[in-house]
């Protein structure tokens, strides 16, 4: 079962790309008294693209804690996508899928053989990794509640 709101969610390490360079990081070392975790399956897909976009637009990076995305892509990938969009974000390349595992949220994706990765989903954790808000994506394309999800963030940013 994935992370409740009031659980300590999972800490995980991981290649954390900023388009340049990667390193590998745990998440705990990104928390900046907390952060949002944004789940998802592939970069340089349509949907993630047009998220990833829309989160800059609603002004994510500008909050007061950081936003970093998960997926199953590659660092080179995961910073390529990164440079494509001009994003101000990081993103963690989880290749063998263990964040994603960490959270229980590896699924089978349909028609695509036996691919596993991550089912969209939102976390956002305080300074300790506590769960204050979190949005379970039933499907691939459903919108993310931005309006839930920026209040979960003011309100832990006061």
């Amino acid at each position: 079962m994935p992370p409740s709101e009031g659980e300590r969610a999972p800490d995980f390490t991981a290649l954390l790309c900023d388009g340049e360079t990667f390193q590998t990081a745990n998440l705990s070392t990104v928390l900046d008294g907390g952060c949002v975790v944004v789940f998802y399956g592939f970069s340089f897909s349509a949907i993630a693209e047009n998220w990833w976009k829309r989160y800059e637009r609603a002004g994510w990076n500008e909050f007061e804690i950081p936003v970093v995305g998960v997926s199953r892509e590659g660092p080179y990938a995961q910073n390529a996508f990164i440079r494509y969009l001009d994003s101000p974000f990081r993103l963690f390349s989880d290749g063998e899928g263990a964040a994603a595992e960490a959270y229980d949220l590896l699924t089978t994706r349909s028609g695509m053989g036996e691919t596993r990765t991550a089912r969209r989903a939102v976390f956002v954790l305080d300074e300790d990794r506590r769960v204050v808000h979190r949005w379970l994506g039933e499907d691939w394309i459903s919108p993310v509640p931005r309006t839930e999800i920026e209040a979960a963030v003011a309100e832990l940013t006061g």
